[in-house]
């Protein structure tokens, strides 16, 4: 059943070109629905921080063995360096910068003491392979961390699936605006993430709808590029970009990036749009320690210069690396000067060095307030993951939620005791209909891959199962059994459910493609063709389907008779071509061979001709300087042959 909002996503939300229908009616929801934390007041002033001491010291007097923020006193000084190391005092130390007044050890024991993570435990990192610091050990959380964390979310609770995974930009705020509309579902918000909008932009929320009106771009014909080193053809003006950049474990890759979109046409003529890539690069040098983690000068910094031929090369790379990031920086300095925004991603003092110096010369610049970190976990620095980062900050995202679930949440709870974590919710028992379901989908899905057809024909009306049927488990791109038999380049299994299973070609995926778009060879296309011949026009919506003109079954025979006569053409003057080949390396050969025995012999007219042996010569040729045993048995060989030559020239006669 269609709902109310789905003409406005047949194709994915693009920030910068977003549908008309919806930039007249689209406003920024009420940031309220989602509570966020505000900061307290940070203690700056001597005073304050005299204020808070004579708090302590008014009550536990100031000893040599104490902690004056905790109020414990010890009674050596390796038990109060291991408080220092404990987590009540960074806990502390954390309430200090806030504002807020010290716990005591009874109080704390209350705080984690339901706490379900583990101390040693981990999470994954923001990045696959730049988390390390710069003595090449990676961080692990705590009893601390783990409490802080939880305070986080109980205090800023997560509104969708989206924002739960991403980092806040600057205290309170969270990393994407959010949007409703008359025209979508009441349930359904619009999500655009915050990093896209300058600081002017973003300090101005009441006015973001009249700034995403302005930055709308319309599609335009992507710019010359050259094939070697993707640096653009010379051109005055590239309209509005993003510099975006990643480096991190020798890996370093950079892109500038059109905001105005490509269009261009699919093959079934519906229009699609795409990202224009102005200039990318990427590089790659060995700096890492293997199975050890951290560069090569990380570990030097720490444990003083190693001296083996690994380290030499780390560092001539590390080095050169440098040099290469900086001179493509420098070659590309219009357009990064010219860039809306630049977002970086650079973790470690290292990686930052290299991009933001200082050196002579620098492009990229500390204080520059175009600088973005990316909101979102990223993976190692290509041009894949470049642009994976690319759509994804300037994709619309898109979340269902129940706002009287939510208002709920937000409603202020009598009792602010913690309550316990509710139980995991059991996995409902699949009901009788998706048993059924999942059953023909592992009987289907086989005879499909094997080119069964007279299986799946009976199978289908053996067990009722229409044409139409959806597998599960669901599969977004081959969610029928046209879709998985185009895929596979099945052409027969084709053929067989559109003419005889009544399968209909104009059914869509999760990615609004039809089966058609889906084949991968001239043959399965035929297929689709020649049922549209066999079954008539009015059989089903071809042109939805997206299947060119009907073929015939001879036609489509005697085409594929006649691509198979000229590939044996092709093939046979392929051979014909390999043997004059061989034969033309041979006799070259044999003519080098030639002329380098005539070197070694010298001219016959110059020396006359060479003496003839004598059989007698060659025997004893033969048997110089061997034993008398080989001597013996050499002749043993010799008149056995002339036995088996005279015997055989008497059988002859």
């Amino acid at each position: 059943m269609a709902q109310k909002g789905d003409h406005l996503f047949q194709r994915p939300l693009y920030v910068f070109d977003l549908p008309e229908e919806l930039l007249a009616t689209l406003t920024l929801k009420n940031q309220l629905d989602r509570p966020v934390p505000e900061s307290p007041p940070r203690i700056h002033t001597a005073a304050a921080k005299a204020s808070e001491s004579d708090d302590v010291d008014n009550k536990i007097p100031v000893k040599a063995t104490s902690c004056n923020l905790c109020g414990l006193s010890f009674v050596s000084v390796e038990e109060q360096r291991s408080h220092i190391r404990s987590d009540l005092h960074g806990y502390n130390l954390k309430q200090m910068i806030k504002g807020a007044k010290p716990v005591g050890e009874a109080d704390f024991e209350k705080l984690i003491g339901d706490l379900d993570e583990s101390i040693s435990g981990s999470e994954s990192s923001e990045s696959e392979e730049d988390d390390e610091g710069e003595d090449g050990n990676k961080s692990k959380d705590s009893t601390l961390t783990a409490l802080l964390k939880r305070q986080a979310k109980i205090s800023n609770p997560e509104f969708d699936e989206f924002a739960s995974n991403k980092k806040q930009q600057g205290p309170g705020k969270p990393p994407l605006l959010w949007f409703t509309s008359p025209s979508l579902p009441e349930n359904m918000s619009l999500g655009v993430y915050r990093a896209i909008f300058s600081v002017a932009e973003q300090e101005e929320e009441s006015h973001i709808m009249e700034t995403i009106r302005k930055k709308q771009l319309s599609p335009t014909q992507p710019p010359k590029v050259k094939a070697d080193g993707g640096i653009p053809l010379p051109r005055t003006d590239v309209g509005p970009h993003y510099f975006m950049c990643m480096i991190g474990g020798g890996h370093f890759a950079a892109m500038v990036v059109a905001l105005a979109p490509k269009m261009g046409k699919k093959h079934t003529g519906v229009d699609e749009r795409s990202a224009t890539v102005i200039a990318h690069k990427g590089f790659h040098r060995y700096t890492t320690r293997r199975k050890q983690g951290g560069s090569q000068s990380a570990n030097d910094n720490a444990k003083g210069n190693a001296h083996s031929a690994g380290s030499s090369i780390r560092r001539y790379n590390e080095t050169a690396l440098v040099n290469e990031v900086r001179e493509l920086l420098s070659s590309w300095k219009s357009m990064i000067d010219t860039a809306e925004l630049v977002f970086v991603r650079a973790t470690g003092s290292t990686n930052r060095r290299t991009l933001f110096g200082p050196y002579e010369g620098q492009v990229l610049r500390n204080n520059d307030p175009r600088n973005r970190g990316f909101p979102f976990s990223t993976r190692r620095a290509t041009q894949k993951e470049l642009m994976r980062a690319f759509v994804e900050l300037t994709r619309v995202k898109q979340s269902t939620i129940d706002e009287a679930a939510l208002a709920a949440m937000n409603a202020p709870q009598a009792d602010t005791a913690p309550t316990p974590a509710p139980s995991k919710p059991k996995t409902p028992k699949p009901t009788k209909e998706e048993e059924e379901a999942t059953l023909h989908t592992s009987q289907i899905v086989p005879l499909i891959k094997r080119s069964k057809v007279p299986a799946l024909l009976n199978y289908l009306k053996t067990n009722n199962v229409p044409p139409t049927f959806t597998f599960l488990p669901t599969n977004h791109h081959t969610p029928t059994p046209l879709h998985l038999a185009a895929s596979l380049n099945s052409a027969p299994i084709v053929l067989a459910l559109l003419t005889k299973a009544g399968a209909n070609p104009a059914l869509m995926n999760k990615d609004a493609r039809t089966p058609f778009t889906l084949a991968g060879d001239r043959t399965t296309r035929d297929a689709f063709r020649v049922a549209r011949h066999t079954l008539g026009e009015s059989a089903f919506d071809w042109e939805t389907a997206g299947i060119p003109s009907p073929l015939s079954k001879a036609e489509a025979e005697q085409r594929d008779a006649q691509d198979k006569k000229e590939q044996a053409a092709e093939s046979k003057a392929e051979a014909d071509r390999r043997k004059a080949e061989t034969e033309r390396v041979r006799k070259e050969g044999e003519a080098e061979e030639a002329k380098k025995r005539d070197q070694r012999l010298g001219k016959g007219k110059a020396l006359g001709a060479l003496p003839v042996k004598t059989g007698a010569e060659i025997r004893e040729e033969q048997v110089r300087g061997l034993t008398p045993e080989a001597r013996a048995k050499l002749e043993r060989e010799r008149r056995a042959r002339a036995a088996e030559e005279r015997f055989r020239r008497m059988a002859g006669n």
